[in-house]
């Protein structure tokens, strides 16, 4: 389990295929107190380390992962947001965060407000994932309050220390970005398609 509150970025430095698995090779500040076995969410993914060499390491995503969120698009030097698991006991900040992707959404605009920014993204509704105004969403692994929500899409406001501290400062239209809706929110419309 997650909060959405980033620790860190990571960047990419080695990108390896095995099989229809992809290993990849990440250096980030927070390497050094990481353990194999240890899970890390990447853009919100949560994956499994599976080696460290000095100051990087290395975690696989199979083909479902890659197909279902945009890791599968990244490049050597890409940064990734990072987040250990939550410890217990320990104040959540963000929101419950399994790091399981629900699908991608595209970028379409954002724009600078006065001290902050408000980013749109577009998604497919066909897979029944839905988003209310004032609750939460998680974006790349970050835990946002929706400002703006509609059928297909939905907007979300940032603060200068997220803006400057995570991936939201490389989007721009048409980035992909990982969304995984409200645990709380997917069991609530399950519950309302079974009976209706």
């Amino acid at each position: 389990m997650f909060t959405g509150i980033i620790e860190t970025l990571g960047r990419v430095e080695k990108l390896e295929n095995e099989g229809d698995n992809l290993n990849i090779t990440i250096s980030s500040k927070i390497t050094p107190e990481l353990k194999i076995d240890q899970s890390v969410a990447h853009n919100g993914v949560c994956l499994t380390v599976v080696k460290k060499e000095g100051n990087a390491y290395t975690v696989t995503a199979i083909e479902e992962t890659l197909n279902k969120t945009n890791l599968g698009e990244l490049k050597v030097g890409d940064w990734v947001n990072l987040e250990r698991a939550m410890v217990l006991g320990a104040r959540l900040d963000g929101h419950i965060v399994q790091g399981h992707v629900d699908q991608t959404a595209t970028c379409s605009a954002y724009e600078e407000k006065d001290g902050s920014w408000v980013f749109t993204f577009q998604y497919d509704s066909g897979l029944n994932n839905v988003t209310i105004e004032k609750g939460s969403i998680t974006v790349d692994g970050v835990s946002l309050t929706v400002v703006d929500s509609k059928k297909d899409s939905f907007s979300v406001a940032i603060i200068p220390y997220t803006h400057e501290h995570t991936r939201f400062n490389t989007y721009k239209q048409g980035t992909t970005v990982n969304l995984e809706f409200d645990v709380i929110g997917k069991y609530v419309a399950r519950l309302l398609d079974v009976r209706g």
